[in-house]
């Protein structure tokens, strides 16, 4: 009986494409980086978002913890006022001293917390982006429902309040990725979701 001949294949030179996208691939030339968000790269983006989380979180941090020791300052000691201008002067120079102390606590605490939470927004709506091969709004949206989850279960909301962090993760995401997605139309650039509601389609 004649045998079937097998004839050998070579290997292909492209490896097989994953539809996971890995963290450090981030950092590193993208397909979709012709379809720029903010006219910026990822890491652009990452790094700038980050650090002005951090200052605005250092600001706002440092004013709520100025305005709670001054509060503070002056409920421990409404007991004991001064009565002299020595004495006064002493009040103030040490109500400031806390102020001060408690503004820049308070400001480094929150300042990489915010810092931390935007980068983390950044990096899952990326992740989305890469896996799914489009940059719109969707990413957005699905990248702010998981950050807001995420934060939800950090702090253990109950049912209640998670549905109302999920809500405003849902608004803020979507407002934020249209916003994005007007500014790409107005560039030229192709956007996902409205070629396929008005049927358009090519490159």
């Amino acid at each position: 009986m004649p045998q079937d001949t097998i004839t050998p294949t070579a290997p292909s030179d492209s490896p097989a494409q994953s539809p996971l996208v890995s963290l450090p691939s981030l950092f590193r030339p993208s397909p979709l980086d012709h379809q720029l968000r903010l006219s910026s790269y990822f890491t652009d983006r990452f790094l700038l978002g980050s650090a002005f989380a951090f200052i605005g979180g250092g600001i706002l941090g440092g004013y709520h913890g100025s305005t709670m020791a001054s509060l503070r300052f002056r409920a421990e000691n409404s007991h004991r006022f001064p009565t002299t201008t020595t004495g006064w002067y002493q009040y103030h120079k040490s109500k400031n001293y806390n102020c001060m102390l408690r503004a820049v606590k308070e400001g480094l605490r929150l300042g990489p917390r915010l810092a931390g939470w935007t980068g983390a927004f950044f990096l899952f709506e990326e992740l989305v982006d890469r896996w799914r091969l489009k940059r719109d709004a969707i990413s957005s949206v699905v990248a702010a429902l998981t950050l807001s989850s995420l934060f939800s279960l950090r702090h253990r909301f109950n049912l209640a309040t998670h549905l109302r962090t999920a809500r405003v993760g849902l608004v803020a995401g979507l407002a934020y990725g249209v916003a994005q997605d007007i500014l790409s139309l107005a560039g030229g650039r192709r956007v996902g979701y409205v070629d396929t509601v008005f049927g358009k389609h090519g490159n």
